[in-house]
Parts: C-alpha cells; structure tokens; sequence
C-alpha cells in the first residue's frame, strides 16, 4: 500500500480539491513538521511520508524558507501567494477583461490586444481553453516519458505548439503569454499536490468568467473561500491563522520573522505545550 492510499482514507473531506494531508520524502521537513506538533506517518516500502493536521498556509512553505536570510524568504513568500493567485485567476480575468469589459483595458493596450486578435476565429474562452488543455496534454506527457526525454517535450512541444497556433491564427500572441506565464506560476507552488488543484479551479474560473465577467470571478473566488473556511484538516481549521484570525501567526505567514522570534508552535493544531522544540 502506498501514502497515496492511506491519504485519501484519513481526510476529512474527501469531496474537496483540496489536500488534507501534506506528502513529502525530505528528512529536514518531516523534522520540522515534528518540532511544530505535527504527526508524522511512516509507511514500510515507500520513501514518501504523509503529516497531519495541515493548514493552507503550510501548503505555500517551502523547507528552503528557513534556510536564507528572512528578507529572501519572505519576498520567496510573498512571491508564491502571488504565483498562485495567477495560477488561479490570471486566464480568467483575461476572458473576462476582453469578453465583457474592455472599457476597463487602458485604451493603447485595447488597441494592441485589438490587432493580435485579429483574424482568431475563437472567442477569448476558447482560446485559453484549448491552449490550457494543450499545456496539460504536454505536462503529462513530459511526466510519463523518461526524464531527459520529458523535459524535451515539455520545453520543445510548448514552443513549437505555441508558435504554429499563433502563425495558424487559431490564438493570439497575448493569450500564449497570458497561458505561459498561469504554468510558470503553478510550477512556483511548492506542494505537488495543491498545484494540482489550482490546475483544476482555473478552469472553473474560466467557465465562470466567460458567461458572467469578473462577477463570475468573484463569485467564485468566494464559494472558494467559503469552502476553505469550512474545511477541516484531523480537527484543525485548514485556514488558520487567516480564520480564524491570529495574529501572532502571521509573523511566520504571508512573511518569515528571524527565526530567534519564532519561539512558538501554530495554534493548530492544539496542544498543550506551545514552545517550539529545538531541531
């Protein structure tokens, strides 16, 4: 049996996107997991290792965070949130700025989005759709072919694809960049298998955004939130310490304080001692 299996019978919500559970093989992460109160599952016969309860914040740190100097972090921090709101929203807000409010684009930039657009025979959304889905055919296969091989295919194929729908006229310029620049930001997300579930909710977005505009991205950036609040990770609220809020949390949130300040262990999950042990 592998983690993988054992995961999806131990969380609490099996019908959310989002993981419960963080999966990691590295010694150092696993040790720390354990200094801040965390459980630890080791499995016989795999190298992989599953740690419990986990907030969304955890999901956007990196082992490395506490390797440099907190002013590298930090910015690498911010960086990731950054990442992975585009992850999410970036090829929406775009069907929706041209799709229905184009009054809202700087007028040369209008102009400019004007002139590569035309001669595409597509809407924005079947645009970004059928570029999205092209991206994710080349990321699986670049997974499943040996690894020089994979790499090969992921760079090449995502060049050569690119430039031919723009020469066919079956894309714009704009749109390959605006695609391009969503997988070089899902690739910034440092658990596997969150970025794997920005994947899937930037097409939702896409879908909201091509039939209401940037209502539809609100609406769903807040049946988004709503579901985060209410998720549960063995017990512990999987958005703490955003809700409920603590602030003293946040100096090891959005931001990484020196580490001589960071004495003590999130409030989730709850346990009696709340000093941080030393690794």
């Amino acid at each position: 049996m592998e983690t993988g299996v054992i995961e999806q019978y131990i969380e609490d919500n099996v019908l959310s996107p989002f993981p419960q559970v963080l999966r990691t093989e590295r010694p150092d992460k696993t040790i720390n997991a354990l200094t801040i109160g965390k459980v630890v599952i080791v499995l016989d016969g795999t190298p992989f290792i599953l740690m419990t309860p986990v907030t969304f914040s955890d999901l956007m740190k990196a082992t490395e965070d506490n390797y440099d100097r907190w002013h590298i972090s930090s910015f690498t921090r911010l960086l990731r949130y950054l990442a992975a709101f585009m992850a999410v929203f970036l090829p929406g807000l775009y069907i929706a700025m041209v799709s229905y409010h184009q009054g809202m684009i700087p007028t040369v930039f209008a102009l400019s989005i004007a002139g590569t657009r035309e001669g595409v025979p597509f809407p924005a959304f079947i645009e970004a759709f059928l570029m999205e889905i092209t991206f994710e055919l080349l990321r699986e296969a670049g997974i499943r072919l040996p690894r020089p091989i994979g790499q090969t295919i992921g760079i090449v194929g995502g060049l050569v694809i690119g430039d031919a729908a723009v020469r066919a006229g079956i894309v714009s310029p704009v749109m390959v960049i605006v695609v391009a620049i969503t997988a070089i930001a899902s690739f910034a997300i440092p658990a596997y298998n969150v970025s794997i579930t920005f994947r899937l909710l930037r097409f939702a977005v896409m879908i909201a955004a091509a039939l209401f505009g940037l209502y539809g991205i609100v609406i769903t950036y807040i049946l988004i939130n709503i579901h985060l609040v209410g998720l549960r990770s063995f017990g512990s609220y999987y958005t703490s310490p955003f809700a409920p809020y603590k602030f003293g949390e946040w100096l090891d949130l959005m931001i990484r304080a020196p580490l001589v300040l960071l004495k003590n262990r999130p409030a989730e999950p709850k346990i009696l001692d709340k000093k941080k042990k030393e690794m």
